[in-house]
């Protein structure tokens, strides 16, 4: 991690409840046991308090919203952080999936959701929306919106795209303080970063 951790440095009483709660609920998301050195995201966060308890706040608010199924928000959640590439949202987001009813197998044809048949029609529409809103720019067309609509009230719309946005903000965020895996989904198979439309080389190859 590029900024120090709280081993480094001296935290308030404060701000130690927070991290001690922080990785309890890291623990009932995973089911794995969960260290300090696991939770470098708060961490980082611990450098400006207010920010720690505004953004745990938010996290908490996400994790209750139940209108959309949870194991469509879990792939959206994954799909979007293979897409960002950062190792520490893939890692503790395979054993989410997991306890999510989602397979080894479904986990593995995400790269490539459209052509497989591990997801229903459902699924592939939500997963092609975590796509196009993890895109630089953002492409979601109004036929996709459209489509989803006829599954989704706005409520929960509203609800998906929230939860796809953050994984978005979360998989920046650790990427530019430098935050890799740390060891969530040891022993298990996890899902595989891919490259986003849009960015990198294929931005490069639609220039030429």
């Amino acid at each position: 991690m590029r900024v120090a951790g709280t081993s480094q440095r001296r935290t308030g009483p404060f701000t130690r409840a927070l991290l001690w709660l922080g990785r309890r609920e890291t623990q009932k998301l995973t089911g794995r046991k969960t260290t300090t050195e696991m939770i470098e995201p708060a961490q980082a966060y611990a450098h400006a308090p207010g920010l720690l308890l505004g953004y745990g706040l938010f996290e908490l608010a996400v994790a209750k919203a139940n209108r959309v199924p949870e194991r469509l928000k879990v792939l959206a959640e994954l799909k979007a952080a293979t897409l960002t590439r950062c190792e520490w949202c893939i890692d503790v987001g395979s054993p989410i999936a997991y306890r999510a009813g989602v397979g080894e197998a479904q986990l593995l044809a995400l790269a490539n959701h459209r052509a497989s048949d591990r997801f229903s029609e459902l699924e592939k529409l939500v997963l092609d929306y975590a796509v196009g809103m993890s895109s630089t720019p953002v492409s979601v067309s109004d036929e996709l919106f459209a489509t989803l609509r006829e599954h989704l009230d706005d409520a929960q719309l509203v609800e998906l795209t929230n939860v796809i946005a953050i994984e978005n903000m979360r998989g920046r965020f650790n990427l530019a303080l430098g935050i890799g895996s740390a060891g969530f989904s040891e022993g298990m198979v996890c899902a595989v970063p891919q490259r986003p439309p849009g960015s990198g080389a294929d931005a490069v190859a639609a220039a030429r």
